[in-house]
This record gives structure tokens, C-alpha cells and sequence, in this order.
């Protein structure tokens, strides 16, 4: 039944995008938390004219959801299921196994559909190798199997078990490339993909998961051997930052940053947004840009503070994020950690325009699977699908979505825990499954800081919504459960 509907659905979308011969390229592009005001779109003091452009000439969402952290945000993207339905090990940042070897995702989909696939940089979804990238589909992979990484030597946290992962193909690659920026070596990668594909027939599939600005942050410029440190004859300034190009732009917004942490966060994203457009740029020079989609999305809020000393050359960072209107962040349940800045890019089919309907990042894996033009066949004994099919909104067919509630839930052990249907959203911190009485009722338009609980004075939709977490929670996967 469920095949049925996508084909009708399929068979229904009378688009320029049905229409195109040939099945579009496909880029998820992923940044690593890239907060809500952490881009020039949403905040112009953010020097990301890139980013800013492409956004410009997209479907631009105003209410698009992730999961509270990195790795249950990528098996979201990923599989197009919510996290939980995996178990508890992928509910927060994980270096283990977070789903089954045979699930179902975007690279063995598209791969099905005569994509090539690939993916670049961040995995950080089963560190060991016997759960990396090449046994989910991919064709190539690059970059980290780990997590976060120093920016210029490309270990993980030092004296962990999985400190080195750089690979290609699972492979260590030697020296693991010291000395390169790891947003460079991510772009260049980009490239490759892209040129090798100028002249074929077969489409490509590139997940490109950026590691910044996730911490450690450092920009040395020139000054490879000199990781970025505060200037000792001038604490306001970092050492050498004259001559560091990332942090001067044309209109002088880094430099006009008093605070050195948040300019150096200003730098890390004007480094990524110059990347990024190097990307575009080879998609117009290898004639491909109007035969390739993508799709960009920060994985969770900012990161807000950073103790240190976790990565290599990892400094202390105080509230280094640029400021957000809403309340939390990263790891967090309420609308600070899982409403990012977010846009689908697909010149001369999706035409620009801003989305306010609410959608969450599950919903990338049914629309991707809609613009590739292959159905969705799920293995027996795999979960459902979560997301939605996004292509009515973007090919102005709908003006919005069937109503549904989204779910988010947060903690290996989990304590944090939320159900939004707009405009009502609940909220529960605290370990065990929340009971009625236990949740926090909010109002997003009214009060999009999540100030005021008006639990008690809307026991009937509290109840409403109670019911739509039971129904989700029921769908998780029972074991190590916490009941």
C-alpha cells in the first residue's frame, strides 16, 4: 500500500522537475552547528554572501527542524527516520553502531537508482569501519569516520580509541593530510566528484557534511605551524590576525566584532561560505548546476560555550555564537537547538520563494527518493519512514503539508524530550518518560522564546499532544528502553 501511494503521488507531480530526461544530481550539504544566527541571511553582522546567495534563489524555510546534536540529526537525514527508532545509542553523540547493517538510507537508495554515491568529511554514524560509509552504499567515502576533528591535523579527541579515522574508503591515509585546512580538503573533495562528472550520463549522490564551525575552532591562515592562540602583547586580537585572510572581509563585518571569540567564530564561517561557493562555482563551470539539487541544513543550534581541551589545539570558548531569539541550544529540545537555518537549491526547477510551513530533516530522505524517481521499498522489518515528501511545496503544488506532529527526543539515556504541532509545542527535561502532568505547553507564535508555560491553562491540548508523543514513543525501538 504504502509503494502505491508514492507511485500515485509520483504519477500525479505534473512538474518541470517530472519532466527533466535525466534524474538530477543530489547534494546534502551539512554544517556542524551552524547556529540560527550564524549565517547572513538571518543575521547581517554574518559574512556568508555565498550561503546568502544561494538562499536567495531557493526554497528558503523558516521553520526547519533537526534533532538537538550531530549524530541523531544525521540519521535523520539519513535514514528519514526519527533516531529512536534505532534504539537509545543514536539519540545523542555517538562514536557506536547507530543502526543496523541492510537499513535502508539515502546512498543504498539512490545507488539502487543508478546514482554514483559518495560522501565526504563527517560521518560520525559507527566509527568502527565495519560500520562505515562503504557498507551503507556509498561508492567512495573521505574524510573523518569520527566526530569532530582539529581542523589541521584531522584526529579525533587524543588518546581516544578512535583518534585516528582519517580515511578515503576506510583507508588511513597517511600523515592523515597535516597541515590543510579541513574545510579545504572537504571543498577540493567536493570538486573532484563534481569534475568527474562533467561529461557522464550517470547522476551523482554527494553527502557533504562539513566539519565546521563545530569547535575546535582554528584559522591560522599562512601560519600552518602556529595554531590560532590569543595574541600575548594584545589580548583582543588573536595572533598573527592581520595577515589571516578570514578574518577580513569586504564590508568589514568580522573586524567590526569587538569580541575575539565570536570573530574568530566569523572567520571559521567566512572560510565555509568561501568553500561552499568554490563548490557552486564548479557546478556552473562544469555546466551542472541546473541538473543538481541541493539541499543545506546546519545539524543542530550553536554550540554556545566550549570548555576545551577535548580536540587537538582546542581553545575555551565563551558564548562565541552569534546570538539567537530563542531560548537554548545545542542539545537542547526547545526551538534554540533544533531550528536551523536550512534551503533546497535547484535552479530553473525550484523557484525561489520562503516556506513557513513547518518541516523537519526526516522529511529529505521521501523527497529526495520523489526527485530521483525511485520508489520507496522498505526491507521487511525496517521502520517506517517519518519524513514527508517536500516536492508539492517546492514545485508550488501545495501550500501545505498533511497536519503531523514532530518529535524530538534527546540523551542515550533519554531526558529531553519535546512534540511540536504548530503553533503548540511541549516540552519535558528530566529522565523516565514524561507524564502528562510533567510537561511544559508552549505557544510558538505568540511566545517563540518558550517563556511563559500555559500548561494549565490548556489541559485539553496538553492532552492532545501527550497523545501524538505516546503514539511516537511507541514507535521506538523497545530495547534498553528506560520504562
Amino acid at each position: 500500500m504504502k509503494i502505491l501511494k508514492l507511485l500515485l503521488c509520483s504519477l500525479l507531480l505534473v512538474s518541470s522537475a517530472a519532466l527533466h530526461a535525466k534524474q538530477p544530481n543530489i547534494i546534502v550539504l551539512i554544517t556542524d552547528d551552524q547556529g540560527w544566527g550564524d549565517i547572513g541571511y538571518n543575521n547581517p553582522k554574518v559574512y556568508t554572501p555565498n550561503l546568502d546567495a544561494l538562499a536567495a534563489n531557493s526554497a528558503l524555510f523558516t521553520q526547519h527542524y533537526v534533532m538537538p546534536q550531530c549524530t541523531p540529526t544525521r540519521i535523520a537525514a539519513f535514514t528519514g527516520r526519527y533516531p529512536g527508532r534505532f534504539g537509545n545509542e543514536g539519540l545523542q553523540a555517538s562514536t557506536e553502531p547507530v543502526f543496523p547493517l541492510g537499513t535502508l538510507n539515502l546512498a543504498n537508495h539512490l545507488k539502487s537508482a543508478g546514482y554514483k554515491t559518495y560522501t565526504a568529511g563527517k560521518w560520525h554514524m559507527g566509527v568502527d569501519p565495519t560500520y562505515g560509509p562503504s557498507n551503507f552504499g556509498f561508492d567512495s567515502s573521505y574524510g573523518s569516520l569520527a566526530g569532530a576533528v582539529g581542523f589541521y591535523d584531522h584526529r579525533y579527541r587524543p588518546g581516544h580509541k578512535y583518534e585516528i579515522t582519517w580515511h578515503r574508503d576506510h583507508k588511513i591515509i597517511e600523515n592523515y593530510e597535516n597541515g590543510e585546512h579541513v574545510t579545504d580538503l572537504m571543498t577540493r573533495e567536493a570538486q573532484r566528484v563534481i569534475h568527474a562528472h562533467k561529461d557522464t550520463e550517470q547522476p551523482f549522490f554527494l553527502y557533504l557534511a562539513y566539519h565546521a564551525p563545530h569547535t575546535p575552532l582554528d584559522e591560522r591562515g599562512e601560519f600552518v605551524d602556529t595554531p590560532t592562540q590569543l595574541d600575548p602583547e594584545n589580548p583582543d586580537r588573536w595572533l598573527n590576525e592581520d595577515k589571516i585572510p578570514w578574518f577580513h572581509d569586504e564590508k568589514g563585518l568580522i573586524q567590526s566584532e569587538k569580541d575575539p571569540e565570536k570573530r574568530l567564530l566569523l572567520a571559521v564561517l567566512h572560510h565555509l561560505d568561501s568553500g561552499i561557493g568554490e563548490v557552486v562555482d564548479t557546478l556552473k563551470a562544469t555546466g551542472q548546476s541546473e541538473d543538481t539539487i541541493i539541499f543545506f541544513s546546519s545539524d543542530n543550534g550553536p554550540q554556545g560555550s566550549w570548555g576545551g581541551n577535548a580536540y587537538p589545539d582546542d581553545l575555551k570558548l565563551t558564548n562565541f555564537n552569534q546570538p539567537i531569539p530563542f531560548r537554548g541550544n545545542k542539545t537542547h529540545a526547545y526551538e534554540g537547538g533544533i531550528l536551523v537555518p536550512a534551503f533546497i537549491h535547484w535552479p530553473g526547477t525550484i523557484s525561489a520563494k520562503t516556506i513557513q510551513e513547518p518541516v523537519h530533516i526526516v522529511d529529505w530522505f521521501p523527497t529526495i527518493s520523489q526527485f530521483s524517481k525511485q520508489a520507496i521499498e522498505l526491507p521487511e522489518g525496517q521502520p517506517e519512514l517519518d519524513g514527508l515528501d517536500l516536492s508539492p511545496l517546492l514545485l508550488d503544488q501545495a501550500q501545505t503539508l498533511p497536519e503531523r506532529a514532530l518529535y524530538q527526543i534527546w540523551g542515550k539515556k533519554p531526558r529531553r524530550w519535546a512534540i511540536t504541532q504548530h503553533p503548540w509545542k511541549i516540552v519535558k527535561y528530566g529522565n523516565g518518560d514524561p507524564k502528562l502532568e510533567e510537561w511544559q505547553l508552549y505557544h510558538l507564535e505568540n511566545d517563540p522564546k518558550e517563556s511563559q508555560d500555559l500548561a494549565k491553562q490548556h489541559p485539553e491540548k496538553l492532552k492532545e499532544l501527550h497523545q501524538h508523543f505516546l503514539k511516537h514513543r511507541a514507535k521506538d525501538k523497545k530495547r534498553n528502553r528506560k520504562r
